[in-house]
């Protein structure tokens, strides 16, 4: 996997059981900070796959997420973990940056609604193939629970009985959650080719 987050890579371990063994960037000596210039998630996904594949001569699969909000017109979408950053609000990848930034933002917003998109890139004997997992949702106004990671504390799935994915054991987050479908897709193909 073209990633060298160590909350992402533990996921989709956790998501995949003992079905695949799979490597980070670092299991593959990559240290270096991949590209993500691509202004959809779909492009930056390709892109990580595609460096890898260039650079290190491995087929691999690479995923990027997005939380789009719809009072924010879909914001922050492919900026979702620079977010806060960019608005003024801490570091980029800085999590209690983002959600502050978020929260902020939607602090007189009626509509609350927001959906996270996953979409995985794999590149496999010179063919590229995209998978999508979307999960619908809401934004809470505070943060709860204690698990997870980057939105996890301010975002309540439809299909999650009221809970944040923060407040969710890992096993029933993976079940619902965007990154868990779109891994699945790509489970599903990688046994049938």
């Amino acid at each position: 996997m073209a990633t060298n987050n160590a909350h992402k890579l533990e996921e989709v371990r956790q998501i995949l059981g003992n079905k695949f063994l799979v490597k980070g960037l670092a299991e593959i000596g990559c240290h270096e900070d991949i590209p993500e210039t691509a202004d959809t998630l779909e492009g930056n996904a390709l892109q990580k796959a595609r460096y890898i594949h260039e650079h290190y001569g491995v087929d691999c699969f690479a995923d990027d997420t997005g939380l789009e909000v719809t009072a924010l017109e879909g914001a922050p979408g492919v900026y979702t973990a620079r977010f806060g950053a960019m608005n003024g609000y801490g570091e980029s990848h800085d999590a209690d940056a983002n959600i502050q930034c978020l929260l902020d933002k939607l602090d007189e917003a009626e509509d609350r609604s927001a959906r996270f998109r996953t979409v995985v890139a794999l590149e496999q004997n010179g063919e590229e193939h995209l998978f999508e997992g979307i999960v619908e949702g809401e934004i809470l106004v505070q943060k709860v629970g204690e698990g997870g990671f980057g939105y996890d504390p301010i975002f309540a799935p439809l299909e999650g009985n009221g809970l944040a994915f923060a407040q969710m054991s890992a096993e029933d987050k993976n079940a619902i959650s965007h990154r868990g479908r779109a891994i699945m897709k790509l489970v599903e193909f990688l046994k049938n080719n």
